[in-house]
């Protein structure tokens, strides 16, 4: 990639990230209900026009962040040991990805927004299409980790296990804020560990 594409891909990603905040922020104050795409989109100092140029709702901008992790997650994921147990290298990648979060200081305002945002009624619906568009995506890396037979049906049930045990996890940090978020998503996932965690 040459320097000048590479400039652009990061204004697009810069651009990406100030709908995403402005949404989450704007959201956070008011209530999900009562922002608009217009006010997102003045928020972030750019046109109505260049908001749908990335996102196709109000909710596609809110959940981008979580999207945003899943991405790192499944690169930290591909970097483990090829041979590694699934949900070793699973619960590794999402103790790293934990720490980058949770110890940053611009992480922690988001997830301070996000537990605002904490079971609102509105967005459940979009949380749960978020999650299962993450599924898809996990399943296919896990698929890659897994041999013998119903390896796809494995890898969609070790994909949905641990989705769900980190939004267990994330629930519960956001419930019980004197607990540090790191500690609660490793607790939950020892505890949601398979009886055999093997590849095999």
């Amino acid at each position: 990639m040459d320097e000048a594409a590479g400039l652009r891909e990061r204004k697009k990603a810069a651009t990406r990230l100030a709908l995403h905040e402005a949404a989450l922020r704007l959201a956070a104050e008011q209530g999900p209900e009562r922002v608009t795409v217009e006010a997102i989109a003045d928020a972030a100092n750019v046109s109505r026009r260049t908001f749908s140029n990335y996102f196709s709702s109000k909710e596609e901008a809110l959940f981008y962040g979580d999207t945003r992790w899943l991405r790192r997650l499944l690169e930290l994921l591909h970097a483990e040991p090829a041979d590694e147990a699934p949900w070793a290298a699973l619960s590794r990648a999402a103790l790293h990805l934990a720490a980058e979060v949770y110890d940053d200081g611009p992480a922690r305002s988001w997830l301070d927004r996000r537990r605002r945002l904490h079971g609102h009624p509105g967005l459940l619906p979009h949380q749960a299409a978020a999650y299962a568009a993450m599924e898809r995506e996990l399943a296919g890396e896990l698929a890659r980790r897994l041999t013998g037979p119903d390896q796809a049906l494995r890898a969609r049930v070790l994909a949905a296990t641990f989705l769900a045990t980190v939004r267990v996890a994330t629930q519960q940090g956001i419930e019980h804020p004197e607990t540090p978020m790191i500690e609660v998503v490793r607790a939950a996932l020892a505890h949601a560990t398979p009886a055999s965690d093997s590849g095999s």
